[in-house]
């Protein structure tokens, strides 16, 4: 059985009151030695429980949703095309960090999961 992944999301769609599910996510190591670690798409219950490698080194970290794509999907209009959360990652063996995006059409919302 493989270990949690280091980091995992979870995206809420509060307009229609369901997760959302289809939703294209990529993870991204940020400085200078930039680069694409994982790409992903949410489950029909709107997570990705395996996004990256199953640990990070101290650093920072950037998750990009593609809203517009999962707003066309849906039949919405949304007025951020994309979002992007950066986050720092302390290093620590065994860290685990779930980054939840909780959005509507106009505002989206997130915080450190667990």
């Amino acid at each position: 059985m493989r270990a949690v992944s280091t980091i995992t999301t979870h995206i809420l769609d509060s307009a229609l009151g369901k997760p959302a599910a289809g939703v294209e996510v990529r993870l991204e190591q940020v400085g200078p030695d930039a680069r694409v670690l994982a790409e992903g798409k949410t489950d029909d219950d709107g997570r990705i429980r395996d996004l990256g490698p199953e640990g990070l080194a101290a650093g920072v970290y950037r998750l990009t949703f593609d809203i517009e794509s999962y707003a066309a999907a849906t039949n919405q209009t949304y007025f951020y095309p994309s979002v992007s959360i950066t986050f720092k990652v302390a290093g620590v063996a065994g860290e685990h960090y779930h980054v939840p995006l909780l959005m509507s059409p106009f505002a989206y919302s997130t915080y450190r999961g667990s």
